[in-house]
């Protein structure tokens, strides 16, 4: 593993968020990602697709909800047929065969990571919701506009409204990135990722979780170019849980 390798991500199912008290007893609000079933179903190189990739698939999914393409896909991989499919581009050192299983195991605790997802979608939003517009006044002479967004352009010239000017609008429903998220706890026999803090979408739906770009994990402790099980090693049964030192931060003195 060398400085310049890039590992894949995971594909993880948002569960919700919780909260969770540490050694110390502060509170840490947590959002929880299932792994569901992650694994490489095709494999890019440079030599065919002109660079290094990694096709992941995550969860299940029926035959008759996909189509002939797809399942094509699938069949000629020969791999079980997947739910959501996304591509991570990796260095070619970090190449692993098709049917390789990732599980939570890809992480470790303390390190940090970059989440993207959709968000959620709010619909058509007025310039105080979508943009955190003050409003015209509530009163004396504000008839039926107290959340007008107020003016826009000028007069005579230019004579139009520049581009990229904040309107009212669809709100939500894009694709964001959340950077530098602490990773938390993982729970192996349930193959759930702890991250504190929030992140982009509802409930149920699909988060890709990478190696952090600026805050990159040591990568003495990253298991490359994923965790795998050894022979006779028994399964942790109990979380894993990051390091958090052996100073206690509320005895601290000023």
């Amino acid at each position: 593993m060398g400085p310049e390798s890039r590992r894949t991500g995971v594909i993880g199912v948002k569960c919700g968020m919780s909260a969770m008290w540490d050694k110390w007893g502060a509170k840490v609000p947590i959002t929880v990602l299932w792994v569901d079933d992650n694994v490489v179903c095709q494999v890019k190189t440079a030599e065919k697709e002109g660079f290094y990739a990694l096709q992941l698939g995550a969860g299940q999914k029926k035959e008759k909800h996909l189509t002939k393409p797809e399942v094509g896909h699938f069949r000629s991989q020969g791999i079980p047929l997947k739910r959501k499919l996304k591509e991570f581009p990796v260095t070619e050192d970090a190449l692993l065969p098709v049917g390789t299983a990732i599980s939570v195991r890809h992480f470790v605790p303390g390190q940090f990571v970059d989440v993207i997802g959709i968000t959620k979608g709010k619909g058509f939003a007025g310039g105080m919701k979508r943009h955190g517009f003050s409003g015209m006044p509530a009163s004396h002479g504000a008839s039926l506009s107290h959340r007008s967004i107020g003016s826009t352009g000028q007069r005579d010239a230019p004579g139009r409204v520049f581009k990229n000017r904040k309107m009212p609008g669809r709100m939500g429903g894009v694709q964001r990135t959340v950077k530098n998220v602490w990773v938390y706890q993982i729970d192996p026999a349930r193959n759930l990722l702890y991250l504190k803090g929030q992140v982009p979408g509802p409930q149920g739906s699909f988060l890709f979780v990478k190696d952090s770009i600026y805050k990159k994990p040591d990568r003495a402790l990253l298991p490359f170019p994923t965790y795998f099980s050894q022979e006779g090693e028994e399964e942790d049964s109990e979380p894993l849980v990051a390091n958090l030192g052996d100073i206690d931060p509320f005895m601290v003195a000023d």
